[in-house]
């Protein structure tokens, strides 16, 4: 017998380090109807452990449940899986593409002070590492320091290697093929590890991603430029490119993105005040 098209899974991955907002609303809603018929994956991003609180993972379950949305338990949580992000880690390690950094933000920006003309003070990893540590090993690596990707010796071993991922989302549809240039000038060598996590945002994703079978992942579309640290480490790694679904953001009236500080405009405000998960969808769109 024929097999059927494969089933599409996404996934809403919130951090509980606040109150779910709006935007929250707009990204969960938007994950679960990509979803349809497939499945739709909740994970918890609580790798800051000094940020997160368990009040807030609560909430979002209520949130979420409020809204009508469901899935697979139990959910997969970022603070159980260290091995995994180990297990990455150390083999980009063994691969020789890393290094330690001792530099702090401060010490960046000050080496940052004089770009060249043109050159980015920041990409999506933040302010772009100048390389003050590039020719350190791994042997000297302090407990307190960070490990970076060294940009240049990931690309040379991936050469031949096609560096591309889909878009489906609204603002940058189609087939995207990554720039090697742009790679190393507007991105730099990425932190993989930080002593505080034990691990990073991209390293975390893409481990995750690739655990959880996400088919497409659905996110704001601030994460855009981030896509392609993300296919680096996947190629990298030997993992599946999974297509991408960067949606709107939803806004204030200021224009300004919303933000978990922003309380007024929190799920359970509306909740409290008797709206219904139908008011909230027209509220953001939906």
């Amino acid at each position: 017998m024929a097999c059927g098209p494969k089933l599409k899974r996404t996934r809403f991955a919130p951090s509980p380090t606040g109150l779910l907002h709006l935007g929250h609303a707009y990204a969960a809603l938007t994950a679960a109807g990509r979803a349809s018929p497939g499945e739709f994956l909740l994970r918890i991003e609580d790798i800051d452990a000094a940020r997160c609180r368990p009040e807030f993972e609560a909430a979002i379950y209520e949130d979420l449940a409020w809204l009508g949305l469901d899935w697979p338990r139990p959910v997969l949580r970022q603070s159980e899986r260290r091995e995994a992000y180990d297990a990455a880690l150390n083999r980009l390690i063994s691969l020789g593409l890393c290094y330690p950094c001792r530099c702090t933000r401060g010490d960046i920006r000050a080496a940052l002070s004089a770009p060249q003309e043109g050159a980015p003070m920041a990409g999506p990893d933040g302010l772009i590492y100048p390389g003050t540590c590039r020719g350190r090993s791994m042997e000297d690596a302090g407990p307190e320091e960070a490990i970076r990707l060294d940009m240049a010796k990931a690309l040379a071993l991936l050469e031949g290697v096609p560096l591309a991922f889909t878009e489906t989302g609204p603002v940058h549809p189609g087939d995207h093929k990554l720039d090697e240039e742009r790679l190393l000038t507007h991105v730099g060598h990425v932190i993989l590890s930080r002593a505080s996590i034990g691990t990073s945002y991209h390293l975390a994703v893409v481990v995750d991603d690739a655990a959880q079978g996400i088919t497409e992942v659905t996110r704001g579309e601030d994460l855009f430029e981030a896509t392609q640290i993300h296919v680096v480490l996947q190629k990298l790694l030997e993992l599946h490119t999974p297509s991408y679904h960067h949606h709107t953001l939803i806004r204030d009236n200021t224009g300004k993105r919303l933000a978990k500080r922003d309380d007024a405009r929190a799920i359970r405000r509306y909740r409290d005040e008797g709206e219904t998960p139908a008011d909230v969808r027209i509220r953001i769109g939906l």
